[in-house]
């Protein structure tokens, strides 16, 4: 079991599926070694929110290794409005119970199609609307770097598995930066892809506006093109989709990305941007430059007040629906008692906009991204920091108090990630690298963001950067390789 456990944590899932094909492994080994690493180290990180051992066990046994490149590999769904058909979907809340959906959301039947065994589920924050994975009902999802500091948010737990060498990749969903946050804070690999790129259905049309969607975190470049290859295109009645790719992602990987022109941007008022993480970002330009690409500082083009103030608009909204529909098939109208304090202070505060007041946010969200999209004719990607400080400690993200005003919480959540709701409000597809660690050994990511579509061009670009500063060798201290529990902090 220990040599099964040990591939799991040093085998990307291209890797291991080609072991599976080969018959050198099977893909139920493969699950027992995923199920023994998840409980070897999530009595630390609390990161699991259900097991699905049954039809994970059944789904393994059928698998042949035919089905696509990532065939037998165990993965988990993170409990945040993607339904997995018989597994609790709680969204990181008390308000939905025990709910059971009896049907997969169409991203799961997609990696279910694709020989993916799914043996459970990840925590989330509640709603997914904190940068910390913490909730009242579930607790605190801890990073395996160090556990006094958070993993990020809202798939802090996918990315906190996929960290500490449980699993290869796990699934998340972004509406604000929740899939390049944690990859920032645990040292992975975490892509948001293009608005309308994989499926958000059946149970919704969009997330958002538009600003939620899903893909996954991953250690490695080329499993993540290999699993957007596996769930893209849109599902029966989406409202939109993205722009058709005439290639694999998957193959993007294997091409040289060019000599790119990249803007530079490293601000975003008010908020400062601590020392180490403007380090990581010169230290990430200075890598650029070396790899041959063009590189120059330019303004950001968002004022950060009003795009906040939009944005919570569209997700008090939103929020307020959802609790209305609630209301309707259950009777009786949601409690503040079911909620936590910055859900009521979110639709407190937003949750009676008009209609014209939420069209005119979405309008004006859907400028900045023509704002963005004029840029882009100039720069083929742009740089930010994911994060514009590193890893906090989770009480100085958490929101407990609902006396605070909106205003207080905002500045409490973006003041740490100013930088990557832009790019859901945009619709571009944006990822964070992990190219540096500073003093205290946490790791700090580099966001890049490219035009609308261009997925391929930033696939293209991460593997070459994963090749020129390779990460997969950094471990963290609590990790699931061989049952060892290494020190706090320690790498290799």
């Amino acid at each position: 079991m220990n040599d099964f456990r040990t591939l799991l944590a040093t085998h990307d899932g291209i890797a291991l599926a080609e072991l599976v094909r080969g018959k050198e492994v099977t893909a139920a080994e493969l699950l027992a070694a995923a199920q023994a690493n998840v409980d070897a180290v999530n009595p630390v990180l609390n990161a699991l929110a259900e097991r699905l051992d049954e039809p994970a066990r059944v789904a393994a046994a059928s698998v042949t290794g035919r089905e696509s490149v990532l065939a037998g590999v165990p993965t988990l769904i993170k409990d945040l409005f993607m339904p997995v058909r018989g597994a609790r979907m709680a969204n990181g809340s008390h308000l939905f119970g025990e709910y059971l959906p009896d049907f997969d959301g169409e991203l799961v039947a997609r990696l279910k199609r694709a020989g993916i065994p799914i043996f459970g589920t990840s925590l989330s924050p509640e709603f997914g609307t904190s940068y910390c994975t913490s909730s009242a009902r579930f607790g605190t999802t801890r990073n395996p770097w160090h556990p006094g500091v958070t993993a990020g948010g809202s798939s802090g737990a996918a990315a906190a598995l996929v960290a500490a060498r449980a699993i290869p990749f796990a699934h998340g969903n972004d509406g604000g930066g929740s899939l390049r946050v944690p990859a920032s804070c645990c040292g992975v690999f975490g892509l948001k892809p293009t608005r309308g790129r994989t499926p958000i259905g059946p149970m919704v049309g969009e997330g958002w506006a538009g600003m939620g969607i899903n893909h996954a975190i991953t250690r490695s470049v080329r499993d993540s093109a290999a699993l957007l290859d596996l769930t893209a295109g849109a599902d029966v009645g989406a409202p939109y989709a993205a722009p058709h790719q005439a290639d694999t992602f998957l193959s993007a990987t294997r091409r040289d990305p060019g000599r790119l022109r990249i803007a530079v941007i490293d601000h975003a008022p008010p908020w400062p941007v601590a020392p180490a993480c403007r380090a990581a970002l010169e230290h990430t330009v200075t890598l650029l430059t070396s790899l041959g690409h063009h590189v120059e500082p330019v303004d950001s083009p968002v004022d950060s007040h009003a795009f906040y103030n939009h944005v919570f608009a569209i997700i008090g909204a939103q929020t307020k629906a959802l609790f209305e529909g609630i209301a309707l098939q259950r009777g009786y109208p949601v409690h503040d008692d079911e909620i936590e304090a910055r859900t009521r202070i979110i639709v407190r505060d937003k949750g009676g906009v008009s209609g014209a007041q939420y069209a005119a946010a979405v309008d004006w969200i859907h400028a900045l991204g023509r704002t963005f999209g004029r840029l882009m004719e100039r720069y083929d990607v742009l740089l930010t920091p994911t994060l514009a400080s590193p890893p906090l400690p989770p009480a100085e993200l958490a929101v407990d108090d609902d006396s605070l005003t909106l205003d207080e919480v905002i500045d409490r959540s973006h003041r740490f990630s100013p930088f990557t709701a832009w790019f859901n409000a945009t619709g571009q597809p944006a990822m964070s690298v992990p190219l540096y660690w500073n003093d205290d050994g946490l790791p700090i990511g580099s966001q890049f963001a490219g035009a609308f579509g261009a997925e391929a061009l930033l696939f293209s670009l991460a593997a070459q950067l994963e090749t020129a500063a390779p990460w997969a060798a950094r471990v963290p201290g609590i990790r699931a390789e061989s049952a060892m529990q290494a020190p706090v902090g320690a790498s290799e």
